[in-house]
């Protein structure tokens, strides 16, 4: 029987990657965890959803792990669904799951000490919520008897692309102890495990109490408690969010958790799952994760196939459709900026191609065409020698820094909602079809003072129109 207090759990949310496998859908300023890949909510939307209390099991307000470029996607994101944002914790730089895992350890029993957390990643989808968590009941029964607990996936069909949990007896609905963890097989070794029957898919999704990671930490990874210790000892709130220090947390290791502790810990249960999960680590993931029609086609609102077999087709925009002919085995992915076309035999190769965008100094390869900022969002519209033009997003009540440029003038249009925009020491209201004029030099702020968001067109000239030609005065969001 496991006590009330027992059963609360504390989620851990992993939301720091870049997802480079589904670019250009997914880049370094935007991966694909805060995408609407599948469905009406982002990936991280939907983990964070799935970890909400149900009937038999509670759960607190989250942690997250993230970094700085995130912090005000995360919570407003949570915000958006109506959840707690809890706590979100900024790591200063990217150093795999171990660091960021002590971290949410250490941070929580020193808010308690019996504290039980769930670490998941926050781009897989587990459409089964109530068969989830039945797994993280069965999972409870195990943390009350000392264990750590990983999660396994029954494995679908013989698949190179994930690690493998090696089992010490068959699972059938019930924890089985861990006997091994298994890299990335070649095909001849997955087809042989799957046929053994007691191999299972490493979905990366741990149970245990805090202070039971810790000791293992101490066991088998000391070198990572001062650092970390330190990081959050030196860290600092920073407008809700807290910031771990930077100089402790870059003398971390780059290690994940299963290298730093789980492979070398003896009291390791793993809990089978059945009933759906995809890590969408790639194109081809997406294409079996929303259903092949019988020619094996998956296309999106703006896509038509014509004549096509096992071939995605998805277009990211409503003024942009795109049409396949005759294709086979083919992915095509359409942003406004880039389009990927590739063999879905090529899926897991799609990293090459930011890595070889990057060499090439190719801005898409990073960029998002929407640059996410605390205040909403703005995207280019064209862009030449000496102008620019842009559509930008204020949210309700939201405000961009008081600012100036050295080498640039505006000029904005309001096309949707009401404005407040301060030019020097004059205040004035601006409202749909109304514009205002920003000399080059002038101290300026644009606010949204409305209830819905207010959407205008700026369009800037000047000598240089790059973003960091930004002198910033005032900023609601700490901004240097």
């Amino acid at each position: 029987m496991i006590s009330q207090e027992l059963s609360e759990i504390t989620p851990v949310l992993l939301a720091g990657g870049s997802g480079t496998r589904l670019w250009p859908l997914s880049r370094k300023s935007y991966p694909k965890q805060f995408s609407n890949l599948i469905g009406d909510m982002s990936l991280f939307q939907a983990s964070a959803q799935r970890l909400t209390t149900s009937e038999g099991i509670r759960f607190a307000a989250p942690i997250t792990m993230t970094n700085a470029d995130f912090r005000f996607i995360v919570g407003e994101q949570l915000q958006a669904i109506g959840i707690d944002p809890g706590a979100i914790l900024i790591e200063p730089e990217g150093k795999n799951t171990a660091p960021a895992i002590l971290a949410a350890c250490l941070y929580s029993v020193a808010q308690h000490p019996d504290a039980i957390l769930l670490v998941a990643p926050s781009d897989h989808v587990i459409p089964q919520v109530a068969a989830f968590h039945a797994a993280i009941a069965l999972g409870l029964e195990q943390v009350a008897q000392g264990k750590m607990v990983t999660f396994g996936i029954t494995p679908t069909r013989i698949e190179t692309g994930y690690g493998y949990l090696e089992l010490d007896a068959l699972p059938k609905d019930r924890a089985v102890a861990l006997k091994s963890f298994i890299e990335k097989p070649d095909t001849q070794s997955a087809e042989k495990m799957i046929e053994a029957g007691h191999y299972l898919w490493n979905a990366g999704i741990f149970l245990f109490k805090a202070r039971d990671m810790i000791a293992a930490f101490e066991a088998y990874a000391p070198d990572l408690l001062q650092p970390v210790t330190a990081s959050l000892k030196d860290g600092y709130p920073d407008l809700g969010f807290f910031r771990l220090a930077p100089e402790a947390w870059s003398q971390c290791a780059d290690i994940s958790v299963d290298y730093a502790v789980m492979e070398h810990a003896r009291n390791l249960s793993v809990v089978p799952y059945s009933a759906g999960w995809s890590d969408l680590g790639g194109w081809d993931a997406v294409w079996q994760e929303q259903g092949p029609d019988a020619a094996g086609v998956v296309t999106s609102e703006n896509a038509t196939a014509i004549g096509c077999t096992n071939t995605l087709l998805r277009s990211e925009h409503g003024d942009q459709h795109l049409v396949g002919l005759g294709l086979e085995n083919i992915i095509a992915v359409a942003m406004p900026d880039a389009v990927l076309v590739a063999d879905m035999s090529k899926a897991q190769e799609v990293k090459q191609v930011v890595a070889c965008l990057n060499t090439g100094g190719v801005r898409q390869a990073e960029t998002f065409p929407k640059d996410y900022r605390p205040w909403g969002w703005f995207e280019t519209l064209a862009i030449r020698g000496r102008f620019q033009v842009k559509r930008i997003l204020v949210n309700p009540g939201a405000s961009l820094s008081l600012q100036s440029h050295h080498h640039r003038s505006e000029h904005w249009v309001v096309v949707e909602g009401t404005a407040t925009v301060t030019i020097d020491d004059a205040i004035k209201i601006i409202t749909e079809g109304q514009s205002v004029y920003i000399p080059l030099g002038a101290v300026h702020r644009m606010q949204n003072p409305g209830k819905v968001p207010m959407v205008l067109i700026e369009v800037q000239t000047g000598a240089y129109l790059g973003e960091d030609d930004i002198i910033r005065y005032e900023d609601q969001y700490a901004r240097s």
